[in-house]
């Protein structure tokens, strides 16, 4: 697998791109935004867009079984899911979207939309208004995003524990706290 590589001036476009595919979906300050992706660098750029307009953001590993992501998305309410058609493991073809189908048929009243990177190439089932593939959404959307203002007590993600011992708790991480934490 090749790699890739992003100045910062290349970095800060992707962001301000995603950011207004983000907003063109009715993603406002203080929605919430589960990103169900494998590693790769629209992970980040997904953390990076979602901050920038004050959207909380959630990131569930992408191994985790349906009815966990469900009740990750359940908890968080969000809005929208942030995933891929696949991801490789080795040789495999792991079926991510296919997941989040399954979490999603389980009830998950809150999301309106799924953003789909394509990864993989893997057929995918498609429900209509609600999936939209990432790279059309990012098609000529501008580089410039203004950022949102934020309070030092505003949300800026959720990090949910294991639920090895119950229900999983979300542990709600602020923009200050978390901006002062990084600099201690």
């Amino acid at each position: 697998e090749r790699g890739i590589t992003y100045t910062y001036r290349q970095l800060y476009e992707e962001v301000n791109k995603f950011a207004n595919v983000l907003k063109a979906n009715g993603i406002e300050k203080g929605d919430r935004v589960a990103l169900y992706l494998p590693m790769v660098p629209e992970l980040a750029i997904a953390v990076l867009a979602c901050a920038r307009i004050g959207a909380v953001h959630s990131v569930v590993f992408a191994g985790f079984s349906a009815s966990a992501l469900a009740d990750r998305i359940n908890d968080a309410e969000a809005k929208m899911v942030i995933t891929s058609d696949g991801n490789f493991r080795g040789a495999k073809k792991i079926p991510v979207k296919q997941v989040v189908d399954e979490a999603l048929e389980s009830g998950c009243p809150s999301v309106e939309t799924v953003l789909v990177q394509r990864r993989t190439e893997t057929d995918v089932n498609w429900t209509a208004g609600r999936d939209k593939w990432l790279h059309e959404e990012m098609e000529g959307k501008s580089t410039e995003c203004a950022p949102e203002i934020m309070d030092s007590e505003d949300m800026l993600f959720i990090l949910y524990t294991s639920g090895s011992t119950g229900k999983p708790k979300g542990v709600v991480h602020t923009c200050g706290g978390y901006m002062v934490y990084t600099t201690y």
